[in-house]
């Protein structure tokens, strides 16, 4: 019999669950992975709610640091016991799409009705943990394409202080990289959970030199000033449009970033556009978008509509970490709630109603 795991699977909508799984066996291209900390996603949040969804029985969660456990015979350059992360995208860098610059899109593809527990189509992109196959919410997990995934983890570097990297920190900057910031640009940041605070300091690090952060919650304005914000605008307090344009004088931003996933979020980001401006949307949407006429300008404003996914890989991850060690930026700060895999239900709960001021939730299976 094959030893067993506890795993916080899916079940229903509404209902994930601690089960035990066998621990996955390890094929020549994977790595094992006992995990040290993992942490909850907005994402894994619109799985419970059944908006996005995953087969009954999956396990949930996409950000995975632990130690190597075992390698498969083809890995090398690793070694077990090591401390690594992986991103929450595990491209393998054969694809078409990879090889056209997309590593994120690794695989991507339409899983047809019946098969995704969905209604109609599901685009997978190229994330897998989690979605096509078990996640991190466990206290093992299979790492497929271990040469291309695994990143060592830099000594002196806590968990917590690289639990951001494998996605919500590589997800926050490439909203910035995609929102084409210059030197000396105006950048508006609509909603400050913990992609846009990764976007909001990756604006600063890009080169914008007023960068608005927009919540309506005051102490995550807080943090985001923390994090490089320069303005805070309460969307409670003000119409965060006329704000914004008040504050441009009237120019409007260089670029917006887009980083909840609504209608409102969204059609804000745009209106606050200047003629020729970016918004870069880093939303998980979970019903269709509409563009209102004025804001798009009719489609005569030069507007650029760019949307992100997670970028994952080795490399990407590297850079991430050295980001962190530089001390340039300190994202441990976003940790606010610590949590055993036991009690994973009740961190659920925790993260999905946004209580006790929480931003993000460490799981450590022991």
């Amino acid at each position: 019999m094959s030893a067993m795991m506890k795993a916080a699977v899916f079940v229903e909508p509404g209902r994930i669950e601690l089960r035990e799984k066998p621990i996955p066996d390890v094929g020549p291209n994977d790595a094992l992975i006992r995990i040290t900390t993992t942490t909850i996603c907005g994402t894994d949040v619109h799985i419970l709610k059944g908006e996005y969804p995953v087969v009954e029985g999956l396990t949930i969660g996409h950000e995975p640091v632990g130690i190597v456990e075992k390698l498969g015979a083809a890995v090398v350059g690793y070694t077990e016991g090591q401390r690594v992360i992986a991103g929450a995208i595990c491209p393998n860098f054969n694809s078409y799409a990879a090889m056209d610059g997309y590593p994120s899109q690794d695989g991507s593809y339409l899983i047809p009705k019946g098969q995704c527990g969905c209604h109609g189509y599901k685009a997978t992109a190229g994330w897998r943990f989690g979605n096509l196959i078990d996640g991190t919410q466990a206290e093992y997990v299979l790492v497929p394409d271990a040469q291309a995934n695994l990143a060592p983890i830099p000594d002196g570097l806590t968990d917590e202080q690289v639990l951001m990297c494998p996605d919500i920190m590589s997800t926050g900057f490439k909203g910035a990289e995609n929102a084409n910031i210059r030197i000396g640009d105006t950048v508006a940041v609509f909603a400050q959970g913990p992609i846009g605070l990764c976007a909001t300091a990756g604006a600063r690090l890009q080169g914008a030199t007023t960068i608005i952060a927009v919540d309506g919650n005051d102490a995550r304005l807080a943090v985001a000033r923390k994090m490089g914000a320069d303005v805070t605008v309460n969307f409670r307090n003000c119409d965060v449009v006329d704000e914004i344009m008040k504050l441009t004088g009237g120019r409007g931003v260089d670029s917006s970033i887009e980083a909840l996933g609504t209608q409102g979020t969204f059609e804000a980001a745009l209106r606050v556009l200047k003629p020729g401006g970016t918004l870069s949307s880093l939303g998980v949407y979970s019903s269709d978008l509409r563009i209102p006429l004025s804001a798009f300008a009719a489609g005569l404003g030069d507007h650029r509509i760019v949307t992100a996914l997670c970028p994952g890989g080795k490399e990407r991850m590297r850079r991430l970490m050295n980001v962190v060690a530089s001390e340039r930026l300190d994202l441990g700060v976003l940790v606010t709630h610590h949590y055993a895999l036991d009690d994973i239900v009740a961190a659920y709960d925790l993260f999905a109603n946004q209580r006790d001021g929480v931003l993000k939730v460490a799981i450590k299976p022991r």
